[in-house]
């Protein structure tokens, strides 16, 4: 099978998709109303409730939702195949991610832009709301912590990438204050100057590694990029939402989609073939990058690509505070996810045309690797050597899925005619690709958490209630910024990614029943169904892989998973057994709250006309 086959399949299922599946969702299930006030003008403060135009909007939440799950997941679950992750991706996001978006997004414009722990509080109670907003709290922090991890893997004495991630963040100041007071064009003037500004740091970028000041200047190690990675994220999340959050989202937008697009383009013009089998002899379990069977680890690994809890975090945090009508809803949701999706697709593909011994060979640790080529004599290294000798350092054993895609990356663009002198250039483009893809997610999820410690903290103590209080959500801010870079700065990515995985899915699967409980309330029916399925289906695989990596199994060929507990990881196993445990009492909360809503018969019109079965505050 060649690569074009899959990016034409993909292209048209998502196509399908968006027009026929998310218009219906929009239209019958959602019932979207142009005229209702959106959150953005009923509660404009100019700070984080702020009207703004559905593509600005739309390249801040694709940029904010689209971190390391799209392109990192994708790459780890090629150890079954291309198959397996080819059909998750596509229907998982169709039928799962896209619609969790949208109906998330959908559910907080309806409740003032609230979060996600809020609307649970409305539409279930109070005690389950508070459940809901501890765990999405830990969620969050280990989400951040396992995305600045990759960050700083990608960006570590990198001094190109460095150069030009650090580039990006006045160059959208300045777009912001163009679009901010320039009314008439300021969105035309900052996206063409801007995209005139980022190409420039590129081109720039790429002379670091010939400069020795800057390149002394913008080589830094992982522990002060873990610092500078959290410092980042304090102020981009305390500073008003129109200066450097939006606009940034909005620039690496054009880098991501652009780099995404061109490397489609360079499929499209080689067509390579797809070296990794359909299944491998790992769907059983026994991998050296996953351990555990095809089924549930599919649905875990494969994350933003499919579908994602992050995403609710984003959707019920910044995003609906700017939406600027209810009718942006689809492409803004929906849209951006299939987008996504399609990343996700790309990743993929970068990944299964290499070499089968040399992805294995990137992707297994150094000190495992002879052990498993002695049983896995098949899958030798056959270009390794000559990537690495072009790329100019050691490629092997560099876990975690972002050093193979962007080798694959690089592989597919030195294909190119003229192109194949540049595959050293290739490979770090690809690299501060990969880190400006997962910054956009860690300002925007730091400035959500800020929103749920300040809640958290204000039923304890009044002051922090007032969100318009410039320093609670300052002092929030730094207590939650410290306890996501406590973990960057001394954690490992192989330790805190599987519970950020299971923990992400989880959360997936509250928002989609959660909001399950609002349609059904408001008499949707069956219709309701449409993010019941889904939501049921992901919390039992997600539960089954959870109990899997805690607590260990035998699986059916021999092999012993290990779980936290057998591996003496006694803290991750705690944390994850809280978190599903949290989740596992707002799951039965909601099944008996759709219970008793069955059983009203009676309906009601509301302030707005929509007759419903029952009445909340939003």
């Amino acid at each position: 099978m060649n690569a074009l086959t899959l990016i034409f399949a993909s292209l048209c299922i998502f196509s399908i998709g968006y027009r026929f599946y998310g218009i219906f969702l929009s239209s019958k299930l959602l019932r979207v109303n142009s005229e209702r006030i959106t959150p953005a003008h009923k509660y404009c403060d100019g700070r984080d409730y702020v009207p703004t135009n559905k593509s600005v909007l739309f390249g801040h939440h694709f940029s904010a939702i689209a971190a390391a799950g799209p392109l990192a997941g994708p790459v780890l679950a090629a150890q079954f195949g291309f198959l397996p992750g080819a059909l998750w991706i596509l229907i998982g996001c169709v039928l799962g991610g896209a619609v969790h978006d949208l109906v998330v997004l959908f559910a907080s414009v309806r409740h003032k832009g609230q979060s996600l722990a809020t609307i649970a509080t409305k539409e279930l109670n109070g005690s389950i709301g508070m459940v809901a907003a501890f765990a999405i709290l830990f969620i969050l922090i280990m989400t951040l912590s396992g995305l600045s991890l990759v960050c700083v893997g990608a960006m570590n004495n990198a001094p190109w990438s460095l150069f030009v991630v650090c580039s990006t963040i006045p160059i959208a100041m300045l777009m912001g204050i163009i679009m901010k007071y320039c009314q008439k064009f300021g969105v035309v003037i900052a996206s063409i100057l801007g995209f005139v500004l980022l190409m420039s740091a590129i081109f720039l970028g790429k002379n670091t590694v010939d400069i020795a000041l800057l390149k002394t200047l913008f080589t830094w190690g992982a522990k002060p990029l873990s610092i500078a990675i959290a410092v980042y994220g304090f102020f981009a999340s305390v500073l008003p939402v129109w200066f450097l959050l939006v606009p940034r989202g909005y620039l690496s937008s054009y880098l991501k989609i652009g780099t995404i697009f061109s490397l489609a383009l360079g499929i499209i013009f080689i067509n390579p073939v797809i070296q990794m089998p359909a299944f491998t002899s790992f769907i059983n379990g026994g991998g050296p990058i996953i351990s555990g069977p095809v089924i549930p680890f599919i649905f875990i690994i494969i994350a933003c690509g499919a579908i994602s809890g992050f995403h609710a975090i984003i959707g019920t945090g910044t995003t609906p505070k700017m939406l600027n009508n209810e009718k942006d809803l689809l492409f803004v949701g929906y849209g951006a996810m299939l987008v996504e999706g399609f990343v996700a697709i790309m990743a993929l593909i970068a990944a299964v045309t290499l070499m089968p011994g040399d992805y294995f060979a990137i992707n297994t640790p150094k000190v495992a690797y002879d052990a498993f080529l002695a049983t896995n004599p098949g899958l030798a290294v056959k270009d390794l050597a000559f990537f690495s000798e072009h790329i100019g350092i050691d490629l092997a054993g560099r876990t975690g899925g972002a050093v193979s895609l962007a080798v694959g990356m690089a592989n597919i663009f030195n294909k190119i005619p003229t192109m194949d002198k540049l595959m050293a250039h290739w490979y770090n483009f690809a690299i501060m690709f990969e880190a400006v893809f997962i910054l956009t997610a860690i300002d925007a999820g730091t400035r959500v958490g800020k929103f749920f410690l300040q809640d958290l903290l204000g039923c304890m103590i009044p002051y922090f209630k007032n969100q318009k209080k410039k320093a609670s959500g300052i002092i929030a801010c730094l207590l939650f910024t410290f306890s996501w870079g406590y973990l960057v700065y001394t954690g490992d990515i192989g330790s805190i990614w599987p519970l950020f995985g299971i923990s992400n899915q989880l959360l997936a699967s509250c928002a989609l029943v959660v909001c399950t409980t609002m349609f059904i309330r408001m008499n949707r029916g069956k219709l309701a169904l449409l993010t019941a399925i889904p939501g049921i289906f992901m919390s039992i695989v997600t539960l089954q892989a959870g109990y899997i990596q805690i607590f260990g199994k035998q699986l059916s060929n021999g092999i012993f998973l290990k779980g936290y507990f057998q591996k003496n990881q006694f803290v991750l196993g705690i944390l994850a057994i809280t978190v599903m445990i949290f989740m596992m009492i707002v799951f039965v909360s909601s099944f008996k709250k759709w219970y008793a809503l069955s059983k009203v018969n009676s309906v009601m019109t509301d302030e707005y006309g929509e007759v419903v079965k029952q009445i909340v505050e939003e």
